[in-house]
Protein backbone atom coordinates (compact mmCIF):
# COMPACT_ATOMS: atom_id res chain seq x y z
CA UNK A 1 0.00 0.00 0.00
CA UNK A 2 2.10 3.13 -1.19
CA UNK A 3 0.74 5.96 1.55
CA UNK A 4 1.11 8.99 -0.89
CA UNK A 5 -0.95 7.35 -3.59
CA UNK A 6 -3.75 6.63 -1.51
CA UNK A 7 -3.82 10.78 0.03
CA UNK A 8 -3.16 11.49 -3.96
CA UNK A 9 -6.55 9.76 -5.00
CA UNK A 10 -8.37 11.23 -2.11
CA UNK A 11 -7.01 15.02 -2.72
CA UNK A 12 -7.95 14.16 -6.28
CA UNK A 13 -11.46 13.93 -5.37
CA UNK A 14 -12.15 16.86 -3.18
CA UNK A 15 -9.89 18.67 -5.78
CA UNK A 16 -12.80 17.31 -8.30
CA UNK A 17 -15.56 17.65 -6.00
CA UNK A 18 -14.81 21.57 -5.45
CA UNK A 19 -14.43 22.03 -8.77
CA UNK A 20 -18.14 20.64 -9.90
CA UNK A 21 -19.83 23.00 -7.04
CA UNK A 22 -17.92 25.94 -8.11
CA UNK A 23 -18.95 25.05 -11.95
CA UNK A 24 -22.59 24.45 -10.42
CA UNK A 25 -22.49 27.91 -8.49
CA UNK A 26 -21.87 29.10 -11.75
CA UNK A 27 -24.93 28.82 -13.12
CA UNK A 28 -26.88 30.30 -10.61
CA UNK A 29 -29.11 33.11 -11.90
CA UNK A 30 -32.66 33.67 -12.67
CA UNK A 31 -33.87 30.05 -12.73
CA UNK A 32 -32.87 29.64 -9.03
CA UNK A 33 -34.56 32.64 -8.40
CA UNK A 34 -37.64 31.22 -10.25
CA UNK A 35 -37.60 28.14 -8.37
CA UNK A 36 -37.28 30.09 -4.94
CA UNK A 37 -40.54 31.86 -6.28
CA UNK A 38 -42.38 28.82 -6.69
CA UNK A 39 -41.47 27.32 -3.63
CA UNK A 40 -42.16 30.21 -1.92
CA UNK A 41 -45.42 30.79 -2.93
CA UNK A 42 -46.03 27.22 -2.41
CA UNK A 43 -49.56 26.66 -0.83
CA UNK A 44 -49.29 22.89 -0.47
CA UNK A 45 -46.19 20.96 0.08
CA UNK A 46 -42.83 20.68 -1.99
CA UNK A 47 -42.70 16.87 -3.54
CA UNK A 48 -38.32 15.58 -4.09
CA UNK A 49 -38.58 12.46 -6.47
CA UNK A 50 -35.45 11.26 -7.89
CA UNK A 51 -34.21 7.94 -8.62
CA UNK A 52 -30.92 5.84 -7.59
CA UNK A 53 -28.28 7.94 -6.23
CA UNK A 54 -30.34 11.02 -7.19
CA UNK A 55 -33.17 9.67 -5.08
CA UNK A 56 -30.64 9.75 -1.84
CA UNK A 57 -29.91 13.45 -2.63
CA UNK A 58 -33.51 14.08 -2.77
CA UNK A 59 -34.39 12.82 0.27
CA UNK A 60 -31.58 14.51 1.83
CA UNK A 61 -32.75 17.69 0.47
CA UNK A 62 -36.59 17.37 1.43
CA UNK A 63 -35.57 16.55 5.21
CA UNK A 64 -33.63 19.91 5.07
CA UNK A 65 -36.41 21.64 3.66
CA UNK A 66 -38.95 19.77 6.12
CA UNK A 67 -36.53 20.86 9.29
CA UNK A 68 -36.15 24.48 8.27
CA UNK A 69 -39.32 25.63 7.62
CA UNK A 70 -40.44 24.11 3.79
CA UNK A 71 -42.94 21.14 4.17
CA UNK A 72 -41.20 18.73 2.12
CA UNK A 73 -41.18 14.84 1.69
CA UNK A 74 -39.53 12.49 -0.63
CA UNK A 75 -41.43 10.26 -2.68
CA UNK A 76 -39.65 7.45 -4.76
CA UNK A 77 -40.44 7.41 -8.88
CA UNK A 78 -41.53 3.26 -8.79
CA UNK A 79 -43.57 4.00 -5.70
CA UNK A 80 -45.18 7.12 -6.95
CA UNK A 81 -46.02 4.64 -10.43
CA UNK A 82 -47.94 2.37 -7.73
CA UNK A 83 -50.37 4.25 -5.70
CA UNK A 84 -47.98 7.60 -4.34
CA UNK A 85 -49.20 9.98 -6.99
CA UNK A 86 -52.19 10.31 -4.92
CA UNK A 87 -49.70 11.99 -2.22
CA UNK A 88 -49.29 15.19 -5.11
CA UNK A 89 -51.62 17.78 -5.81
CA UNK A 90 -52.44 21.10 -7.60
CA UNK A 91 -51.06 22.66 -4.41
CA UNK A 92 -47.86 21.32 -4.34
CA UNK A 93 -44.30 22.08 -5.83
CA UNK A 94 -42.06 18.89 -7.29
CA UNK A 95 -38.52 18.95 -7.48
CA UNK A 96 -37.67 16.34 -9.66
CA UNK A 97 -34.07 15.27 -9.77
CA UNK A 98 -32.25 13.55 -13.10
CA UNK A 99 -28.84 14.15 -13.97
CA UNK A 100 -29.69 12.75 -17.18
CA UNK A 101 -33.29 13.76 -17.46
CA UNK A 102 -34.36 10.67 -18.94
CA UNK A 103 -34.81 8.72 -16.29
CA UNK A 104 -37.07 6.28 -16.92
CA UNK A 105 -39.34 5.87 -13.54
CA UNK A 106 -39.38 9.63 -13.24
CA UNK A 107 -40.80 9.89 -16.96
CA UNK A 108 -43.31 7.69 -16.28
CA UNK A 109 -44.55 9.88 -13.54
CA UNK A 110 -43.45 13.73 -14.52
CA UNK A 111 -46.17 13.86 -17.68
CA UNK A 112 -48.97 12.82 -15.23
CA UNK A 113 -47.97 15.35 -12.60
CA UNK A 114 -47.61 18.13 -15.79
CA UNK A 115 -51.24 17.05 -16.70
CA UNK A 116 -52.34 18.15 -13.15
CA UNK A 117 -50.87 21.38 -13.32
CA UNK A 118 -48.43 21.06 -10.58
CA UNK A 119 -45.36 22.93 -10.90
CA UNK A 120 -42.68 21.51 -11.73
CA UNK A 121 -38.68 22.49 -10.50
CA UNK A 122 -36.19 20.56 -12.86
CA UNK A 123 -32.28 19.54 -11.33
CA UNK A 124 -30.51 18.31 -14.36
CA UNK A 125 -27.09 17.87 -16.34
CA UNK A 126 -28.94 18.23 -19.24
CA UNK A 127 -30.93 21.02 -20.58
CA UNK A 128 -32.00 19.39 -23.53
CA UNK A 129 -33.87 16.53 -22.21
CA UNK A 130 -36.78 15.21 -21.54
CA UNK A 131 -36.91 16.42 -17.90
CA UNK A 132 -36.13 19.77 -19.06
CA UNK A 133 -38.47 20.16 -21.33
CA UNK A 134 -41.77 19.77 -19.44
CA UNK A 135 -40.47 21.52 -16.04
CA UNK A 136 -41.02 24.70 -15.48
CA UNK A 137 -37.89 25.83 -14.36
CA UNK A 138 -34.71 23.97 -14.65
CA UNK A 139 -31.64 24.49 -12.14
CA UNK A 140 -28.54 23.26 -14.08
CA UNK A 141 -26.47 20.40 -12.16
CA UNK A 142 -23.75 20.20 -15.10
CA UNK A 143 -20.41 19.31 -14.17
CA UNK A 144 -17.55 18.11 -16.82
CA UNK A 145 -15.94 16.07 -14.61
CA UNK A 146 -17.19 12.80 -12.14
CA UNK A 147 -14.20 12.46 -9.19
CA UNK A 148 -14.76 8.61 -9.67
CA UNK A 149 -11.65 7.43 -11.77
CA UNK A 150 -14.13 5.04 -13.84
CA UNK A 151 -16.33 8.30 -15.22
CA UNK A 152 -19.48 5.85 -13.83
CA UNK A 153 -20.29 6.75 -10.29
CA UNK A 154 -22.61 9.74 -9.44
CA UNK A 155 -19.96 11.91 -6.96
CA UNK A 156 -18.86 15.17 -8.66
CA UNK A 157 -22.73 15.38 -9.61
CA UNK A 158 -24.49 14.38 -6.86
CA UNK A 159 -22.35 16.49 -4.51
CA UNK A 160 -22.91 19.53 -6.66
CA UNK A 161 -26.69 18.70 -6.42
CA UNK A 162 -26.70 18.51 -2.78
CA UNK A 163 -25.10 21.76 -2.44
CA UNK A 164 -27.50 23.27 -4.88
CA UNK A 165 -30.43 21.49 -2.48
CA UNK A 166 -28.28 23.41 0.67
CA UNK A 167 -28.89 26.45 -1.44
CA UNK A 168 -32.59 26.42 -2.27
CA UNK A 169 -33.74 25.78 1.50
CA UNK A 170 -31.01 28.37 3.30
CA UNK A 171 -32.20 31.15 0.67
CA UNK A 172 -36.36 29.60 1.68
CA UNK A 173 -35.57 29.57 5.50
CA UNK A 174 -33.27 33.29 4.97
CA UNK A 175 -36.57 34.77 3.44
CA UNK A 176 -39.20 33.71 5.68
CA UNK A 177 -37.39 34.89 9.09
CA UNK A 178 -36.83 31.46 10.06
CA UNK A 179 -34.90 31.33 14.06
CA UNK A 180 -33.32 29.09 15.93
CA UNK A 181 -36.40 28.89 18.20
CA UNK A 182 -38.64 27.41 15.18
CA UNK A 183 -35.70 25.00 14.01
CA UNK A 184 -36.00 23.72 17.34
CA UNK A 185 -39.63 22.97 17.25
CA UNK A 186 -39.13 20.44 14.71
CA UNK A 187 -35.67 19.32 16.38
CA UNK A 188 -37.26 18.64 19.69
CA UNK A 189 -35.36 15.62 20.68
CA UNK A 190 -31.67 16.39 20.50
CA UNK A 191 -30.08 18.66 22.20
CA UNK A 192 -30.38 21.83 20.10
CA UNK A 193 -33.72 21.16 20.71
CA UNK A 194 -33.82 20.93 24.92
CA UNK A 195 -31.43 23.99 24.87
CA UNK A 196 -33.71 26.27 22.50
CA UNK A 197 -37.13 25.15 24.04
CA UNK A 198 -36.50 24.45 28.05
CA UNK A 199 -37.05 27.44 29.89
CA UNK A 200 -36.30 28.14 33.83
CA UNK A 201 -39.73 27.28 34.24
CA UNK A 202 -39.78 23.52 33.09
CA UNK A 203 -36.48 22.90 35.08
CA UNK A 204 -37.17 24.79 38.58
CA UNK A 205 -38.12 23.45 42.07
CA UNK A 206 -41.09 25.32 43.26
CA UNK A 207 -43.70 24.86 46.35
CA UNK A 208 -42.30 22.91 49.30
CA UNK A 209 -38.99 21.73 47.10
CA UNK A 210 -38.44 25.61 47.38
CA UNK A 211 -35.37 26.76 49.54
CA UNK A 212 -37.06 29.59 51.14
CA UNK A 213 -35.93 31.80 54.31
CA UNK A 214 -36.87 35.02 55.45
CA UNK A 215 -34.07 38.37 56.82
CA UNK A 216 -34.63 36.96 60.60
CA UNK A 217 -34.43 33.45 59.91
CA UNK A 218 -32.20 32.04 62.24
CA UNK A 219 -28.41 30.80 60.67
CA UNK A 220 -29.43 27.20 62.27
CA UNK A 221 -33.04 27.16 60.63
CA UNK A 222 -31.14 28.62 57.33
CA UNK A 223 -28.57 25.29 57.94
CA UNK A 224 -32.07 23.12 58.12
CA UNK A 225 -33.58 24.44 55.35
CA UNK A 226 -30.07 24.06 52.46
CA UNK A 227 -29.83 20.86 53.81
CA UNK A 228 -33.54 19.72 53.34
CA UNK A 229 -33.91 21.49 49.54
CA UNK A 230 -30.38 19.92 48.36
CA UNK A 231 -30.10 22.87 45.89
CA UNK A 232 -26.97 24.32 47.87
CA UNK A 233 -28.70 27.81 48.58
CA UNK A 234 -31.51 29.52 50.19
CA UNK A 235 -33.04 32.42 48.59
CA UNK A 236 -33.96 35.22 50.89
CA UNK A 237 -36.87 37.09 50.66
CA UNK A 238 -39.38 39.85 52.47
CA UNK A 239 -42.74 39.85 53.05
CA UNK A 240 -44.03 40.19 49.54
CA UNK A 241 -41.73 37.38 48.55
CA UNK A 242 -39.76 39.52 47.03
CA UNK A 243 -36.41 38.06 46.97
CA UNK A 244 -33.81 40.08 48.91
CA UNK A 245 -30.75 38.15 48.91
CA UNK A 246 -29.44 34.61 48.78
CA UNK A 247 -27.34 32.14 51.51
CA UNK A 248 -25.17 29.16 49.89
CA UNK A 249 -23.34 26.57 51.42
CA UNK A 250 -20.18 28.33 50.69
CA UNK A 251 -21.56 31.24 52.99
CA UNK A 252 -21.70 28.91 55.81
CA UNK A 253 -18.70 27.20 55.17
CA UNK A 254 -16.92 30.27 55.42
CA UNK A 255 -18.92 31.09 58.74
CA UNK A 256 -18.05 27.84 60.62
CA UNK A 257 -14.66 28.85 59.64
CA UNK A 258 -14.44 32.42 61.67
CA UNK A 259 -16.57 30.91 64.77
CA UNK A 260 -19.66 32.63 64.15
CA UNK A 261 -22.23 32.20 66.58
CA UNK A 262 -25.08 30.00 65.14
CA UNK A 263 -27.42 30.59 67.54
CA UNK A 264 -27.47 34.66 67.07
CA UNK A 265 -26.63 35.10 63.62
CA UNK A 266 -29.76 35.56 61.33
CA UNK A 267 -30.53 35.09 57.29
CA UNK A 268 -30.27 38.37 56.67
CA UNK A 269 -26.08 39.04 58.19
CA UNK A 270 -24.84 36.38 56.38
CA UNK A 271 -26.67 36.88 52.54
CA UNK A 272 -25.48 38.22 49.46
CA UNK A 273 -27.58 40.96 48.78
CA UNK A 274 -27.28 40.84 44.98
CA UNK A 275 -27.91 37.41 44.15
CA UNK A 276 -27.75 36.33 40.45
CA UNK A 277 -31.64 35.60 38.99
CA UNK A 278 -32.96 34.70 35.96
CA UNK A 279 -36.77 35.16 35.29
CA UNK A 280 -38.82 31.73 34.91
CA UNK A 281 -39.62 32.64 31.52
CA UNK A 282 -36.10 32.28 30.49
CA UNK A 283 -34.16 29.75 28.11
CA UNK A 284 -32.72 27.56 30.80
CA UNK A 285 -29.57 27.42 28.97
CA UNK A 286 -29.08 31.27 29.68
CA UNK A 287 -27.96 29.89 33.10
CA UNK A 288 -25.07 28.22 32.15
CA UNK A 289 -22.62 31.16 31.19
CA UNK A 290 -23.93 33.06 34.48
CA UNK A 291 -22.90 30.27 36.02
CA UNK A 292 -19.70 29.94 34.71
CA UNK A 293 -18.84 33.76 34.73
CA UNK A 294 -20.14 33.96 38.20
CA UNK A 295 -18.59 30.67 39.64
CA UNK A 296 -21.95 29.50 40.91
CA UNK A 297 -24.19 26.59 41.09
CA UNK A 298 -27.33 27.59 41.64
CA UNK A 299 -29.67 30.12 40.27
CA UNK A 300 -33.00 31.43 42.05
CA UNK A 301 -35.75 32.37 39.93
CA UNK A 302 -38.16 35.32 39.69
CA UNK A 303 -41.28 36.36 37.79
CA UNK A 304 -41.40 39.66 36.41
CA UNK A 305 -42.07 41.19 40.07
CA UNK A 306 -39.03 40.13 41.37
CA UNK A 307 -41.02 37.34 43.45
CA UNK A 308 -39.40 34.12 44.45
CA UNK A 309 -41.07 31.12 42.00
CA UNK A 310 -38.17 28.57 41.87
CA UNK A 311 -34.73 27.23 41.96
CA UNK A 312 -32.29 24.95 40.01
CA UNK A 313 -28.98 23.96 40.37
CA UNK A 314 -25.88 22.77 38.24
CA UNK A 315 -27.14 18.87 38.70
CA UNK A 316 -30.78 19.84 37.17
CA UNK A 317 -29.11 21.03 34.20
CA UNK A 318 -27.09 18.18 33.70
CA UNK A 319 -30.22 16.30 34.62
CA UNK A 320 -31.84 17.50 31.39
CA UNK A 321 -28.68 17.22 29.44
CA UNK A 322 -28.56 21.20 28.88
CA UNK A 323 -24.55 20.55 29.34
Amino acid sequence: MDREYILQIAANVFEDEIAGINQVRSYIGDSFVSAIELIYNCRGKIIVTGMGKSGHIGNKIAATMASTGTPAFFVHPAEALHGDLGMIDEKDVVIAISFSGESDELMGILPIVKRRNVPMIAMTGNSDSSLAKIANCVLNIKVDKEACLLGLAPTTSTTACLVLGDALAVSLYTLRGFKPEDFALSHPGGSLGRRLLTRASDLMHTGERLPLVYPDTSLKDVVMEISKKGLGFAGVVDGSNKIVGVVTDGDLRRLIDNQTNIQTTTAEAIMSKSPKTILSSSLAVEAIELMENNKITGFVVVDENNQFVGAFNLYDLLQAKLI
